[in-house]
């Protein structure tokens, strides 16, 4: 999986490559509906690890982010082995959780778009509280894609936001 990420970017975003497997497929040849929002978890995991905020690091720090709503408009189809580009980008102008935004584009191609989305997500503790995005995701965010700071928790940023695995 090759990635790409930071200030150069257009709009900030990231971009993650993944390939169509056989098993991303159904009977007739296309990629089956539901492995879009694989995709676009893989294009929000892969953006989070690029700005140093690997999901795993995050739970660790007791947030987990459930989606809340999810949303895929279909463009055109894919199919096996064919070469896939994730875009991902950080909504800022909502005021609760966090909303990233996607566009899938075949064979690396900005030309050839065939899907777009998102998925808002809320953050919670480890008691399944819904909670306001902790201080060292706002501060992350906020110098990668703009600003989040109006919705910052008032969680202490314990450890640093450095660059991890």
């Amino acid at each position: 999986m090759k990635t790409d990420c930071g200030p150069n970017q257009p709009s900030y975003s990231h971009r993650a490559e993944c390939r169509v497997i056989y098993g991303d497929t159904d009977s007739m040849g296309i990629a089956y509906h539901a492995n879009y929002f694989r995709w676009f978890e893989t294009g929000r995991a892969e953006l989070f690890r690029s700005i140093g905020a690997p999901y795993a690091w995050i739970e660790e720090k007791g947030y987990f982010l459930p989606i809340t709503e999810a949303f895929c408009k279909y463009i055109a189809p894919i199919k096996y082995d064919d070469l896939l580009w994730v875009e991902t980008v950080v909504d800022t102008s909502i005021r609760a959780g966090i909303k990233f935004n996607y566009r899938i584009f075949k064979n690396g191609r900005d030309e050839s778009r065939i899907a777009e989305g998102y998925t808002r997500h809320a953050f919670l503790d480890r008691t399944g509280k819904v909670v306001r995005p902790p201080k060292f995701i706002t501060e992350l965010v906020d110098r990668y894609f703009g600003r989040l700071s109006e919705m910052d928790g008032k969680e202490e940023n314990k450890g640093g936001a450095g660059k991890r695995g």
